[in-house]
């Protein structure tokens, strides 16, 4: 019983891994563009050192506090209620992911978005990935 338990385990657990190796590749270095009238660039998804990256801390599109910044809850771009902002559950107008001039997907916690990926899912799955 343990052996197919772990086996089970180990089975999910290579699929994810797997699942989450591809979502990232096929984002990796796809510029984030807000539906705004500018079209705003919002950062790429990329390394935390890349200083464009949505995971860098420490840049503009990766700080907390950047006014171009998803993760700025206060800002144009980020929080649950901004029209712009992939964490409003209920917006139609959701930052694109654009790769080789093409609308790839969107980056969106509205679940009726499609194709979308959430802001956090994606930092879970391939901020350490690059």
């Amino acid at each position: 019983m343990k052996k197919s338990i772990l086996f089970i385990c180990f089975f999910f657990t290579s699929i994810t891994i797997t699942f989450s190796k591809e979502i990232c590749e096929e984002l990796r270095d796809a510029s984030i563009i807000a539906q705004d009238n500018s079209k705003t660039f919002l950062g790429v998804v990329a390394n935390s050192y890349n200083s464009k990256s949505i995971f860098n801390e420490y840049g503009s599109y990766g700080s907390e506090y950047s006014s171009n910044s998803i993760w700025n809850d206060y800002g144009s771009f980020g929080g649950e209620y901004n029209s712009y902002s992939p964490f409003n559950t209920y917006t139609s107008t959701p930052p694109m992911f654009i790769k080789n001039g093409q609308v790839i997907g969107y980056l969106s916690s509205n679940k009726y978005i499609e194709p979308s990926i959430s802001p956090d899912l994606l930092k879970a799955l391939c901020k350490d990935m690059y």
